[in-house]
């Protein structure tokens, strides 16, 4: 029975020891800016963007010819924020980008570039904490990057003035700042939000991306994880739900989806458009996989944000 006890232990040691050392592994790839490589999650989305490559850099050329500048500011925990700023006309409408993990702003709003510039918006787009020109080590997933959401809010209102009107638009880990956003005491300035592809939290697309892509369980890895991150980063990976937040927004939403998204599940987006308060829209393309829903159906895409803008945006 000794013998047995203590093989027992040691078992359970080894367990223990295995499963420290895989919570430890996925953190530093998952959470640590450097250790989160963008190539990684492509290959993860899964998302073929070959195909549209040459419609991504005759976009990239129009943007870049606009006049635009680097701007910077402090976050409330004192690391430098950039972001990219096009002024267009009076700049009394301008929509603020927030983009996916291990992306940076200049990227992921290219194809856009072209529907509110053409519209009269000024842009902003983000380096979210941790990503492109923005400081910080630890990745915030959302829980954090709202809060900065609400500081460079702040920011275009004192650059622009109290007259302007703000749209959110987030994709992805940024389509979860920007609901996780929603449930905060917003300036009235803030007239609508668009997420695209976005989660509930870190917690939950963790959870599905051990499961589906590499067959292992969540628990205890994930429990460990957002353990650590509190101590490092202060924050848990489900302290902030997009779910949970939305049920106090007070601001018009609008939800765009891929149906054949295997990294942010769709299942998400119906759950998420369950819960808000507010008013509501959503638009499913069909055929879409992670963060290709612009590029899939762009008559689509472009008609629900028109009707979206024109119940919250004054021309």
């Amino acid at each position: 029975m000794k013998k047995k006890a203590g093989a027992i232990a040691v078992f359970l040691g080894l367990l223990t020891v295995a499963e420290a050392g895989g919570s430890a592994y996925f953190y530093r790839r998952t959470m640590k800016r450097g250790n989160a490589k963008k190539e990684r999650t492509m290959k993860m989305a899964g998302t073929d963007w070959n195909q549209y490559l040459p419609l991504i850099q005759e976009r990239k050329d129009q943007m870049l010819a606009q006049p635009h500048e680097d701007v910077y500011r402090r976050s409330e925990d004192g690391l430098r924020l950039h972001a990219t700023w096009f002024p267009a006309g009076d700049q009394k409408k301008t929509v603020i980008c927030f983009h996916g993990y291990t992306s940076q702003g200049m990227s992921d709003y290219i194809g856009l570039s072209a529907y509110y510039m053409k519209r009269g918006y000024s842009m902003l787009l983000v380096d979210e904490r941790s990503h492109g020109d923005s400081e910080g080590e630890y990745i915030g997933f959302g829980c954090l990057d709202r809060i900065d959401a609400l500081g460079w809010i702040e920011w275009l209102i004192g650059r622009c003035g109290d007259e302007i009107q703000i749209l959110l638009h987030g994709t992805s880990m940024g389509g979860a700042t920007v609901l996780m956003a929603s449930g905060l005491e917003l300036p009235g300035q803030v007239r609508g939000i668009v997420s695209d592809c976005g989660f509930t939290s870190a917690k939950e697309v963790f959870t599905h991306v051990l499961h589906s892509m590499y067959h292992l369980p969540a628990f205890p890895m994930i429990q460990i994880a957002s353990l650590v991150n509190k101590k490092k980063a202060g924050y848990g990976l489900d302290e902030c739900n997009a779910l949970r937040e939305v049920r106090k927004a007070q601001v018009p939403i609008l939800l765009i989806h891929g149906d054949a998204d295997t990294f942010v599940p769709c299942s998400m987006c119906s759950r998420i458009y369950d819960n808000i308060a507010s008013e509501k829209k959503m638009l499913i393309v069909h055929g879409a996989a992670h963060a290709e829903s612009y590029y899939k159906d762009m008559e689509a895409y472009e008609q629900a944000l028109d009707e979206f803008t024109e119940g919250v945006i004054e021309k």
